[in-house]
């Protein structure tokens, strides 16, 4: 359904999530293979932005000082506004929501924004976990994936960040059409050295509507083999276990005690708050996604009417079964009895088919207590994990 007309003035009667999340779509340009929802050099809206987001949570209902455990801006690049602005958006945030002592408050950022005035006001409003989307230590690398800084840059920053944030993370991408297995290394080990508590690695995908989709329509762009990429994948959860990270997800390695508690909540299945264009929240049982389109959202919330542009209520089995869909991410897996409490569901009386399937095919394993993917069915998670929807 898509509900046009959504009654904002009317506060939410349900429990409330613990957790935020704040969709910011600025950036100074869009990567190649970027598909997230953004407007490049469109700061003249950051502004009306500010204002929708204000508006939007007024009128979904948050009560004044709900309580969160975890907070995330995410983009976009939520560090590309001016401080001023930066420092308006957190105030709107913060304006309802009131974070417990022992939060988790993330904020995404880009190597070449993070000035030192802008640190200083993250630490001031009480940021405490910075993730950092670095993608690649290699000239080559970062300059086909049309990133905008260099290593030394990243070299600078966290430098900078170190002495302010004992949570830092970094992104980064493998299977970027002419990396190699021997480059891959080499920015794995750069990250390392770098000393964050958090790596999040991910195989580049080309999704359709991309620059990079098109590019490899025309033949102009050529994927990574695909052996290639499984070997970048199995290289990282090498060297990263080697240096003391933990793989608690498929593409997600953290330093014991740092696991992101925030993505922890996406996993689990709880709710969760979300706000901006594009956001999707989980409230009640439903999932709400808002429009994509940055002057859609802005247009939407202008003349009173529902950013909401698509909505479903999960029946019970349907809950059930995305519970295992994500709870297969997790290295852990799904635990048999917790699943049974939580659901009412057993699992294989729900999907006995596909997981005796998958289990034959040497890609999932059981215990008594759980279910989860083997190191083979790691590289082919997201097949296997669908066939549980």
């Amino acid at each position: 359904m898509i509900p046009g007309d959504l009654d904002f003035g009317v506060e939410l009667q349900v429990h409330h999530p613990r957790s935020a999340y704040f969709h910011v779509p600025f950036c100074a340009h869009r990567c190649g293979y970027c598909d997230f929802t953004l407007v490049a050099g469109r700061d003249d809206l950051v502004g009306d932005y500010l204002r929708s987001l204000d508006i939007e949570m007024t009128r979904t209902g948050v009560p004044e000082h709900t309580q969160l455990d975890t907070m995330f801006f995410g983009g976009g690049t939520p560090t590309h506004p001016e401080p001023i602005e930066l420092r308006e958006l957190f105030r709107i945030a913060l304006q309802r929501f009131d974070l417990a002592e022992t939060n988790e408050f993330s904020v995404e950022a880009n190597p070449l924004d993070l000035t030192d005035q802008k640190i200083k006001l993250l630490v001031d409003t009480g940021v405490n976990r910075v993730s950092l989307g670095v993608q690649s230590f290699s000239r080559q690398v970062l300059e086909r994936l049309e990133r905008n800084h260099s290593p030394e840059d990243v070299t600078n920053v966290m430098n900078r960040l170190r002495p302010n944030f004992a949570n830092v993370s970094l992104d980064l991408i493998f299977g970027v059409p002419g990396q190699t297995l021997a480059s891959w290394r080499d920015t794995l080990r750069q990250a390392i050295e770098h000393q964050p508590v958090h790596i999040s690695t991910y195989g580049l995908t080309f999704e359709k509507g991309t620059a990079f989709w098109t590019r490899r329509e025309r033949g102009e762009l050529l994927p990574t083999d695909e052996e290639l990429e499984r070997d970048q994948y199995a290289l990282a959860m090498e060297e990263l276990a080697s240096a003391g990270f933990e793989q608690y997800e498929i593409s997600n390695f953290a330093k014991p005690g740092y696991q992101c508690r925030h993505n922890n909540v996406y996993w689990n299945g709880d709710e969760y708050w979300a706000f901006g264009p594009g956001a999707a929240s989980y409230l009640n049982g439903r999932r709400q996604t808002n429009i994509r389109s940055v002057l859609g959202w802005l247009g939407r919330l202008e003349r009173n009417a529902s950013p909401v542009a698509d909505s479903e209520e999960l029946d019970a089995e349907h809950r059930a079964r995305e519970l295992i869909y994500l709870g297969l991410r997790r290295n852990i897996g799904v635990n048999r009895a917790a699943f049974r409490d939580r659901t009412g569901f057993e699992i294989d009386e729900l999907c006995g088919e596909s997981l005796n399937q998958q289990i034959r095919l040497g890609l999932l394993e059981e215990t008594d207590s759980f279910i989860r993917l083997t190191p083979a069915g790691r590289y082919v998670a997201d097949r296997v994990v669908m066939e549980f929807l």
